[in-house]
């Protein structure tokens, strides 16, 4: 694709693996400079790390001085740092609870709140990267499931409050994509080869998992000029996961 990203500064929470890791290597294809916001350093040659723990609300104001003081703009930002940490309503807590929503939400508010001067100078774009587990339910996960409907709510919200500034707001959902976590997580499931076979097989097109840069492909393609018209979206990158019958 030609998306016309090159030389944009692209901030990518959690960029250094899985999912994130699948948009950097999509912007890199687009001449984009992202920079990554991580505890881990990306392995990607030549790509800007900052490391930051972003349950740490300072470290998320220090790691946008950095960004904007280093490149002097910023042009997009990826929210896409999480983790399914499994709080659940019978054996979670109010401090488990709240970890959670830090770990998952709380940061994608304050990385745009940092961000956001900046943003309307150049009238930049927001990606936000949501779950399924805020539409479809899973079980065993409250508090994840619980940030991602956090995640979808201020993506509208922010739309409309940003309209005035010409800066698009959208969010990927992402379904079942196969990341170095994900494969993590199978390996606890009792006989994991079918699990994840009986995974893929729930999955309508291609019975396969989507992968990291496909969802890459479509965020590059709502940072870019190319979705100038699209925000308040929440766009479905699952293979029909979530609203076609699996039945098919």
């Amino acid at each position: 694709m030609n998306l016309s990203l090159e030389n944009k500064v692209i901030i990518v929470s959690g960029g250094a693996r899985g999912i994130g890791e699948g948009i950097v290597k999509t912007l890199l294809a687009e001449k984009a400079i992202p920079v990554v916001i991580d505890q881990r350093m990306s392995s990607i040659e030549g790509v800007k790390t900052i490391q930051a723990d972003l349950t740490n609300p300072a470290a998320c104001a220090t790691a946008i001085e950095k960004i904007a003081k280093e490149f002097g703009s910023i042009d997009g930002l990826v929210n896409n740092a999480g983790v399914n940490d499994g709080v659940n309503l019978a054996n979670g807590n109010y401090q488990a609870f709240i970890d959670s929503l830090h770990k998952n939400l709380i940061h994608y508010y304050l990385l745009a709140h940092h961000a956001l001067p900046y943003l309307k100078t150049s009238k930049g774009a927001i990606v936000n990267i949501s779950s399924k587990t805020a539409e479809t339910g899973q079980g065993g996960t409250s508090a994840y499931a619980a940030a991602n409907g956090g995640r979808n709510a201020l993506t509208r919200e922010w739309a409309v409050e940003l309209l005035p500034f010409g800066i698009r707001v959208n969010a990927v959902i992402v379904a079942e994509c196969y990341t170095p976590m994900y494969q993590e997580w199978i390996q606890t499931q009792d006989k994991p080869e079918e699990k994840l076979k009986a995974i893929q097989a729930n999955i309508p097109l291609g019975q396969r998992f989507t992968t990291p840069e496909e969802i890459g492909q479509t965020v590059s393609f709502l940072l870019s000029d190319k979705s100038s018209h699209t925000t308040g979206q929440l766009i479905h990158v699952d293979g029909g996961y979530v609203h076609l019958d699996r039945a098919l």
